[in-house]
């Protein structure tokens, strides 16, 4: 049975969905001010991989990834280039969209954008406020998380040390430090109208209320990066509690950081690599093979060196494919292994809170058994792993006249025609054939 790392019970726990055979997963998405990078990408490509696996366990899997289309950082980079917050957001999410197809992440079932639940995030609010979990200042509308008994059960915070270290902006209408804001009144940049006075919603409430909008109950699976712990997914919660009284979800998945070297990417140092530009010199399967080599929990210290050696593992991978694809269309190859095992022992290893580093071991493996004993049982499990991990492999399609070469090939090395011979080992070996 499939055990997952629950963030919110701090353990491995067996994954029983609440709907039998039905999985609602919601992952957060981008802020679509600027290209993503490659830390961005490791959710995406990780949540992408947990659905096609689900999948293939047998589940309906219904997944939704939203567009923070409305933020600070939208409205300055608007600022900044002279266009509109529109503008920019609908720039940034086409070129998320795009660079999620390029890195073999299929597109979420569900993309809600956030200026789509403007009205029922104000709805939302307004039940809070009459529920008593808020309360309207000057500057905006306010969460009072003293109200929610287990506040800090996702990322262990206590309310205690937020009201004596946490830096809060509006501080002074607030009637407790530790609160955060569902919605913030302005004149400035992007603002709808509400009963209370014209502004913009906090980012916590944005998904707190799709989330709502769009499953009606509690999710099976939440996710994201390992950073949105605290406060986003924190205050997810606290929302959720008092709203809905649940936890927003069953399971809480989070994903390390991937950073340069030792240091956090960031723009302030400089060491930011966009997607777009690692693609231009790697191959997308490179970078899943170099995520999925790491287990998702576990922090990853990219350096080139390490996408170089991933780089050399995706070319051997599509290198034996290539092979042997070629060799079974040509001769044929005997199944000599039950494929049943091959898929137990896969999954055996993803049963273990989606081992993929051992996964990429096993990999390995069976490439070195399908040199050795020309099993197509491992070319078909191999093919099969990679779907679910959304590898696609570099394998040429043969064509009559690459059949018929090889065969001229064959025919001219046992006629010790060497020269002929050459000439035909030439071009099968550029097209990865031999």
């Amino acid at each position: 049975m499939l055990k997952i790392y629950n963030s919110l019970t701090k353990r491995k726990e067996p994954f029983q969905p609440i709907h039998e055979n039905r999985v609602n997963m919601y992952v957060c998405g981008p802020t679509v001010y600027d290209d993503i990078h490659i830390g961005n990408g490791r959710p995406v490509v990780f949540f992408d991989m947990l659905k096609r696996y689900l999948i293939s366990l047998g589940y309906d899997v219904i997944y939704a990834s939203n567009i923070t289309d409305v933020d600070d950082k939208i409205i300055n980079k608007a600022k900044e280039s002279n266009r509109t917050e529109k503008e920019i957001a609908t720039k940034y999410a086409n070129e998320f969209f795009r660079i999620s197809e390029k890195i073999g992440s299929l597109k979420p079932d569900i993309t809600p954008y956030a200026t789509n639940y403007i009205e029922e995030m104000i709805t939302y609010i307004g039940e809070l406020i009459e529920m008593g979990y808020a309360y309207v200042t000057n500057s905006g509308i306010y969460f009072s998380v003293s109200k929610i008994d287990d506040y800090g059960i996702l990322s262990g915070q206590k309310i205690e040390d937020l009201r004596s270290n946490v830096r809060i902006e509006n501080e002074d209408d607030k009637i407790d430090n530790a609160d955060f804001a569902l919605w913030k009144f302005t004149e400035e940049g992007i603002k709808f109208d509400t009963p209370w006075g014209k502004g913009r919603p906090g980012w916590h409430t944005e998904c707190a209320v799709m989330n709502h909008v769009l499953f009606q109950d509690e999710l099976d699976i939440h996710g994201g990066g390992f950073d949105l712990k605290f406060p986003h997914h924190e205050n997810e919660i606290a929302q959720a509690k008092a709203h809905d009284g649940h936890h927003l979800a069953k399971y809480w998945m989070h994903v390390g950081r991937l950073d340069f070297g030792q240091e956090k990417m960031s723009k302030s140092l400089g060491n930011i690599i966009k997607v777009k530009d690692l693609l231009e010199k790697y191959d997308a399967g490179a970078y899943r093979l170099m995520i999925f080599a790491h287990h998702y929990r576990n922090p990853i210290e990219f350096s080139y060196t390490l996408m170089d050696q991933y780089q050399k593992t995706y070319d051997k991978i599509s290198y034996t494919l290539n092979k042997w694809k070629f060799m079974f269309q040509l001769k044929g190859l005997d199944v000599k292994t039950d494929i049943k095992i091959l898929e137990d022992e896969f999954n055996e290893i993803m049963y273990d809170d989606i081992n993929t580093p051992n996964v990429i071991t096993l990999i390995e493996k069976y490439v070195k058994e399908l040199n050795k004993n020309q099993d197509l049982a491992y070319l078909r499990m191999i093919e099969k792993i990679l779907n679910i991990l959304g590898v696609e492999p570099k394998v040429n399609v043969p064509t009559r006249d690459d059949l018929d070469m090889y065969l001229k090939w064959e025919e001219a090395r046992n006629q010790k025609d060497f020269k002929r011979a050459d000439e035909f080992r030439s071009y099968l070996s550029e097209k990865g054939w031999i």
